[in-house]
């Protein structure tokens, strides 16, 4: 009788500690032409998410451009404001937590990590421009009761070039906003960003490279990962701070896991067991860690019968069977 009572004690303890940390399920709702309806939600609850980034976009000339054009006619509607608060409060209506991640495009697609201004006069130009987006965002995601505002996404040169703005960039959207914070820095990034400890979270896009494999086994993904998760964890003991991935996913081709953030055009042939095994390994390494508190899948598109399938080689699960692999992951956790 008494080693069946220790069992239920047990038993009863692990219960209440998954109970107490279970993790962002996240997906990444990417904005669409139109608006948002119910049927366009119910696709992401059947694989158990209960988390979603909701990412309005800002447009800027080219990398050395001064100016953020946001919120206009000419955008899509779920890049814009108005389209941001629709499908926030139609996501909350479903017990969906948000994620507010507004973003930069750089025109032709150049990476956002690379923009930076020639001079200080410009510099001053950049950071008024980008107070006003962050800021206008920030009204919204506090009128709306998101859980979390990401107020940045691989920045790398302005993060370098300007901390000081951060810092009080920070101040300022906390005197609007009273949720939590991050900021998602790229993979090869994070561990220079100097802010973190004034954040509430360690914000990470993790398209880490972890084998040359075609395809590459869930072990081989996993032992990959040693070395990144080390660092990882290290960081996050020596802030404080969890660490939620801002992004996570694998596109379904051979090499996956080469280059995770190749977002090309590139003709690598399909591989859906290529990308089942990535998705397995990521989760099995961090979802059951303490200092972890989840992430958002990359990503998730609202028509989602027209999204992914079986000769779909992009980033998106869906209509593939690594979507069925997030739904089991998301429902243990």
């Amino acid at each position: 009788m008494r080693r069946i009572g220790l069992l239920i004690l047990v038993l009863f303890q692990l219960s209440c500690k998954s109970q107490g940390e279970s993790k962002i399920n996240g997906i990444s709702f990417v904005a669409s032409r139109e608006k948002a309806v119910q049927e366009h939600v119910d696709a992401f609850l059947e694989i158990n998410a209960d988390h979603a980034a909701v990412m309005p976009f800002g447009f800027v000339r080219d990398l050395n451009s001064p100016e953020i054009i946001f919120d206009t006619d000419r955008q899509w509607y779920g890049e814009t404001q108005g389209g941001a608060k629709q499908y926030i409060e139609l996501l909350r209506s479903n017990n969906v937590k948000v994620m507010l991640k507004p973003q930069i495009w750089i025109s032709k697609g150049q990476f956002t990590g690379g923009l930076k201004m020639i001079s200080e006069e410009n510099w001053q130009k950049f950071e008024t421009s980008y107070e006003d987006f962050m800021l206008t965002y920030a009204l919204l995601a506090q009128e709306s009761k998101a859980e979390i505002l990401c107020i940045g996404t691989e920045l790398e040169q302005f993060v370098k070039n300007r901390p000081e703005f951060w810092v009080q960039l920070i101040q300022k959207i906390r005197k609007v906003y009273k949720g939590k914070l991050t900021y998602a820095a790229n993979w090869d990034e994070y561990k220079r960003t100097p802010f973190w400890e004034d954040l509430d979270f360690i914000g990470i896009d993790a398209y880490f490279p972890l084998s040359d494999a075609k395809t590459p086994t869930v072990e081989q993904l996993k032992e990959g990962w040693k070395p990144w998760k080390d660092e990882i964890s290290s960081l996050a003991t020596k802030t404080s701070r969890p660490v939620i991935f801002t992004e996570f996913g694998y596109r379904s081709m051979d090499y996956t896991a080469k280059k995770p953030w190749l977002v090309d055009r590139t003709e690598e042939g399909v591989n859906m067991e290529a990308q089942v095994n990535a998705k397995r390994a990521i989760f099995e390494e961090f979802w059951q860690e303490d200092w972890f508190a989840g992430g958002f899948v990359w990503k998730w598109f609202i028509q989602h019968e027209k999204a992914g399938g079986g000769e779909d080689n992009r980033f998106t699960p869906q209509n593939k069977p690594a979507q069925e692999v997030i739904k089991i992951f998301y429902q243990k956790s």
